[in-house]
């Protein structure tokens, strides 16, 4: 027997606050953290090969603090997310382990942040620095994973299939493949 799905999980608890139905606000803003701590892992690792390394070390700084407060706006949304998720479903197992990695994650940048701070920047970033900001990215790529599973698998937050069979109606005008069925 196949389980009744819950489309409980596929409705914002506050379109609003969220974005509407079939367009959530947090994979759009998970850019945001994503973008910034992947570019400063690129700085910090730029920082070991120039003359001159402290532009590269400050800038890496700055997009550690951009990524965390987008990180803060991303979870905020993500929470409401999570609230749409029926308790005990591998779902929200899934929902909980993915928000812990993402609080972790945030943790760990926003000590790296003040680790970062109180050390200056007037050279390039120290092998400590650069071991946990490598540690933390690759811990946001196993939570990126699970938050995929929980769209893509689960399909929490995303239209439900007649939705989404309405991208897939033809329009007059089209040509048919020669391959399509009538």
């Amino acid at each position: 027997m196949v389980p009744r799905h819950d489309s409980q999980a596929k409705r914002p608890v506050s379109a609003v606050l969220a974005g509407p139905y079939g367009h959530p606000f947090h994979p759009i803003l998970v850019t945001v953290p994503i973008g910034a701590w992947v570019a400063s892992l690129v700085f910090d690792l730029a920082s070991l090969c120039v003359r001159d390394p402290a532009f590269l070390a400050r800038g890496s700084m700055w997009l550690i603090a951009v990524g965390v407060l987008g990180a803060l706006a991303a979870a905020t949304v993500g929470f409401l997310d999570l609230f749409a998720i029926a308790p005990g479903t591998p779902a929200m197992r899934t929902a909980l382990l993915h928000m812990t990695l993402n609080l972790l994650v945030t943790g760990a940048y926003t000590g790296g942040f003040l680790w970062r701070r109180a050390a200056g920047t007037a050279g390039s970033v120290g092998a400590g620095m650069l071991a946990l900001s490598a540690a933390s990215l690759l811990a946001l790529g196993v939570s990126g994973f699970l938050g995929g599973k929980l769209a893509y698998r689960y399909g929490v937050r995303v239209a439900d299939e007649a939705t989404q069979a309405e991208g897939f109606v033809r329009t007059g005008g089209g040509r048919k493949r020669p391959d399509a069925s009538p």
